[in-house]
Parts: C-alpha cells; structure tokens; sequence
C-alpha cells in the first residue's frame, strides 16, 4: 500500500464512527483523527467562560482564544488539548456534545479547525471521522464512507456508551439530545451534514461495529490499491 492515503468517515451522531475509525485505522496503520474532538474542545471553552451558544457573534469572537490541539501519545491515541489541558475526558459530556453542535455552526469555528485538521492530513495517511470531511475537509479523500443507522440504534448506542462512562443519563433524554443535533448539523448553512456524492453509504442499524470495520477496511484497500 502507498504510505499516503485518506478515509473520510461521515455521518450523524452515534452512528459509531469513531469507534470505527479508530478500528479501521490500526488495521491500516493509519493516524486516527478525531475531528468532532475539537468541535467538543471548542464547544467546552464556550460553556467555561459564559459565552452564551445561542450567540453566534460571541462564538465567532471568542474562538481565536480557543487554544486547541491534538497529540498523539506513544500509543498512538489521539488527546485533545484546551489551553495546554488535556480535556480528552472533559469532552465527552452530553452538555459539550450539544454545544460543540452550536459553534461548528459558526463559519469562523469551522475554518479554524478545517485548516487545523488538514495540516494534520498533510502528508500521511490518515482516517478522519467527522460530519463534513468527505464534503469539505477531505473533498479528494481516498475513500468516502457515509455511516449511518436508525435514531433508535444511535441512542441505545450512545446511551450505553454514558452509562459505561459512568453518566447514568436518561434513555429519553439521550434520544431527544440527538433528534436536536441531528436538526442543527443537517440545516446549519457551515458545512452541514449530508452524504458527499462518491461517498459509499453504509447503514449500520443490523451489523456489529467490528461488521463495519471489516467492510471499510475491504473497501479501503481496493480503493488504495486502485489509486497506487
């Protein structure tokens, strides 16, 4: 396989895209970039400092402030840094996932970490999961996967997903919580959430996570093998 390369994983609220990008990405040792990550960092200096989410002006004012960025540790897992602050766990909340939904509304937020997120890509192969990556950050990406599954599967995912963390959230209020993401990503005028024209769609709803990974990874090596 060439040694450069880029799988772009898109799709709505837990569909499971991270969890199989980071598969897909060891399988072909690949760097793993989370980019909903640092709408999640930015979105957490909103809600420390007071800026209100419903104001676009003061997001849009504010973010130049938002120091975030992403390392890699000698295992080769992806931390998120605010301020110098490792806020990887700090950013997994049900309060920063809706309010990284607010700010990667603001045009100047998302050409921020868009710039950010391709000098990460820049000569390497990497995986990037995300809303808008095969549409957007990684128009020319290798592959597209679009992923998805049914509201119900994403919030019984996402729901144990909290409770393994140790967020003893509502079923019903993790299910309302991503009705409204879904609503701000696909109808926000920055990028929104759809499916890019070459993408492959894969609807999750009946297949495992490691299912998915199996097939993406299939894919992934003949489109690489394609393009070599």
């Amino acid at each position: 396989m060439p040694r450069v390369f880029s799988i772009a994983i898109d799709g709505p609220s837990g569909a499971g895209k991270s969890t199989v990008a980071k598969a897909v990405s060891e399988r072909l040792n690949a760097t793993y970039l989370d980019t909903g990550a640092m709408y999640r960092a930015v979105g957490l200096f909103m809600l420390r400092n007071g800026v209100p989410l419903a104001d676009r002006d003061a997001i849009a004012e504010n973010c130049a402030r938002a120091e975030v960025d992403v390392r890699y540790g000698r295992d080769g897992r992806q931390r998120v840094y605010l301020g110098g602050e490792d806020v990887s766990d700090a950013i997994r909340t049900a309060e920063a996932s809706l309010a990284a939904s607010a700010v990667s509304t603001v045009p100047e937020v998302r050409r921020r970490m868009v710039q950010l997120q391709r000098e990460i890509a820049r000569g390497r192969a990497v995986v990037m999961d995300g809303r808008d990556i095969g549409t957007d950050v990684l128009p020319n990406a290798t592959l597209k996967v679009f992923l998805t599954a049914s509201m119900e599967v994403r919030a019984r995912r996402r729901h144990q997903e909290l409770l393994e963390k140790g967020m003893d959230e509502p079923y019903e209020k993790v299910l309302e919580e991503l009705r409204r993401r879904d609503e701000t990503d696909t109808k926000r005028a920055a990028s929104p959430l759809r499916r890019a024209e070459d993408a492959v769609e894969l609807d999750c709803s009946e297949m495992t996570l490691r299912e998915v990974a199996d097939r993406i990874v299939r894919l992934a090596e003949t489109a690489i093998g394609e393009g070599a």
